[in-house]
């Protein structure tokens, strides 16, 4: 995650849930990308150290366990910026103009100069985060998939310049001309569609080509079949995306919980703030009066209902906002209360790292150690694959 401000009850629900899920079920990292932060907040580093060590406490505080997985500040592992130097020899600037959140967020962020280098290759800086733990799978919602997707095709770019046997150019053009001329044409174009512009059944007609010929060994088989997909000895493997249920939990005015709408809880939120806050919801505009009877689906504190209250409690919101039964107030005190009742253990474990620092300091040291020692072996392999000289060990 991004430091870029206290986090919410829609980072809990839409994300830290499932970290702490899947940290009994991988081997995670996680780790607050604070080099990402300054991609659009670089003209507020006073904010930034904060922002790091009180989204620390907050994923601590909501179960995040650093028995179970790795926690860690992305600036402390300096691979990662290697890498993505490192990447960015290699990646096409069309690739990182394309993505879709590129211009998107440009448009969202107009108050802010993002006409930026680090803006522009955030994505690859991504793909570096990943690619450093060679990770089989990355916990994404929908929205992220075509950062994911532009990793896989760094990756797959990655393999195909570097992943080659010495001779391979020769030995590639000696099996496409035992295919014959006319072929060897077919199989070029298919090549050509299916690298250029993703073409699957491209990639199924250069396959049959290649597995038709009876004078291929096996060895050329194999070499025409990654030159065909652009792939090479997988040093980098591609990540598989681990999709997320979807994340966009409502806000006070019934839209995404977001901090630009200003409609946000926050994690950390004290009891007082948060029943100020729902007491003040805007509700279905059809209850004018305590009288008049609403709809709940068309009021955003039916939504928290959804999210907080168990079935009983909604049987009995329904009943009573239809029937003008209950009166909006009421309906607003039992979200508050339930509220109210989840944070307190959140609070509390809080509390124990607010009190003594020292604790967190020492979770994100042993943190950095473990991540790094991964990152730090890939490195090794990637300046070996490179051509760049080994540092003194």
């Amino acid at each position: 995650m991004r430091s870029t401000g206290a986090l919410h009850l829609g980072h809990y629900h839409g994300v830290l849930k499932n970290w702490i899920k899947l940290q009994h079920e991988y081997e995670c990292y996680f780790f607050v990308a604070d080099w990402h932060a300054l991609t659009t907040h670089y003209d507020e580093p006073e904010n930034i150290e904060n922002h790091v060590w009180e989204m620390l406490i907050d994923w601590l505080a909501c179960g995040l366990n650093p028995g179970s997985c790795s926690l860690f500040i992305q600036s402390r592992i300096p691979e990662h910026a290697e890498l993505h130097l490192l990447l960015s020899m290699i990646t096409p600037l069309g690739w990182l103009e394309r993505v879709p959140t590129y211009k998107d967020q440009q448009e969202k962020l107009k108050e802010r100069d993002l006409a930026t280098y680090g803006f522009l290759g955030y994505p690859l800086l991504q793909s570096a985060d990943i690619l450093a733990y060679k990770a089989g799978y990355v916990p994404v919602g929908e929205d992220q998939i075509s950062h994911l997707e532009l990793t896989r095709e760094v990756a797959r770019r990655f393999n195909f310049i570097y992943g080659k046997e010495p001779g391979y150019k020769e030995k590639i053009l000696a099996a496409i001309q035992k295919m014959g001329a006319k072929n060897a044409d077919l199989y070029n174009e298919a090549k050509k569609q299916y690298q250029e512009s993703g073409n699957e059944n491209a990639l199924d007609r250069g396959r049959a080509l290649v597995m038709a010929q009876n004078n291929l060994s096996l060895g050329d088989q194999e070499r025409l079949y990654g030159y065909l997909e652009g792939s090479g000895r997988i040093i980098l493997p591609e990540p598989e995306a681990l999709l997320t249920q979807n994340s966009k939990f409502p806000g006070l005015d019934g839209q995404k919980m977001s901090k630009s709408y200003g409609n946000t809880i926050a994690i950390r939120e004290d009891a007082e703030s948060i029943t100020k806050k729902i007491k003040t919801m805007p509700t279905d505009p059809a209850r004018i009066r305590r009288s008049d009877p609403g709809t709940p689906e068309k009021c955003p504190v039916w939504s928290f209902h959804k999210v907080y209250s168990n079935q009983e409690t909604q049987a009995w919101v329904q009943e009573g906002c239809t029937t003008a039964g209950i009166g909006c107030l009421e309906c607003k005190k039992a979200v508050s209360d339930v509220v109210i009742e989840e944070q307190k253990p959140i609070l509390e474990r809080a509390q124990q790292y607010i009190d003594n620092p020292k604790l967190i300091k020492e979770i994100v040291r042993e943190g950095c150690e473990s991540a790094r020692a991964v990152a730090k072996e890939t490195l090794e392999e990637v300046r070996d694959v490179m051509g760049l000289p080994h540092r003194d060990r």
